[in-house]
């Protein structure tokens, strides 16, 4: 198991220990049928939010921890986002501010979470959402989101580049 653009093996390792609980869940399964950002699945998306923000708040010295776990649960949501969107009635909140608050209540029937784990998965969309995440973690998690949707985007074609120039 692999974070993308990473050679590590996590299996095993300190991140592992902090999410190996949740992280083998049978209800964290279907998300590695479901296509996320064009190139991968939700599940792997999941992952990789998870250990980069577990990376970069361990060497803060924030919650990193807080931070792996919620990672891995801040998109734990099972509908297609594109069926939702064009299903939306008028008034209805959209895909962004919706889907945080659907994966935040599945995310607390497998465990439990700490105030932390909530602020991050209710506001890892901001700005596109509001309030303002309350924690450092909150935000990392945020940043992180963003910065690994567009790893996911773009590895794919940037590989097929680097493949073409051998």
């Amino acid at each position: 198991m692999k974070a993308v653009c990473s050679r590590r093996e996590l299996t095993g390792s300190s991140y592992y220990i902090c999410v190996r609980d949740i992280i083998t869940d049978p209800r964290l399964e279907p998300l590695k049928d479901i296509t996320h950002h064009i190139s991968t699945t939700r599940f792997q998306h999941c992952l990789n939010v998870s250990y980069y923000s577990f990376i970069i708040c361990r060497r803060l010295r924030l919650d990193a921890r807080s931070a792996a776990r919620a990672g891995l649960l801040h998109d734990l949501f099972y509908y297609d986002r594109r069926e939702y969107s064009s299903s939306r009635k008028k008034g209805q909140p959209g895909h962004s501010a919706m889907h945080s608050m659907i994966a935040l209540r599945n995310a607390g029937s497998i465990t439990e979470l700490n105030v932390r784990e909530k602020d991050m998965i209710l506001k890892h969309m901001w700005p596109l959402t509001r309030p303002l995440p309350r924690y450092m973690e909150s935000y990392v998690i945020t940043i992180v989101d963003k910065y690994c949707a567009v790893l996911e985007f773009c590895a794919p074609k940037v590989m097929s580049i680097v493949n073409r120039l051998k």
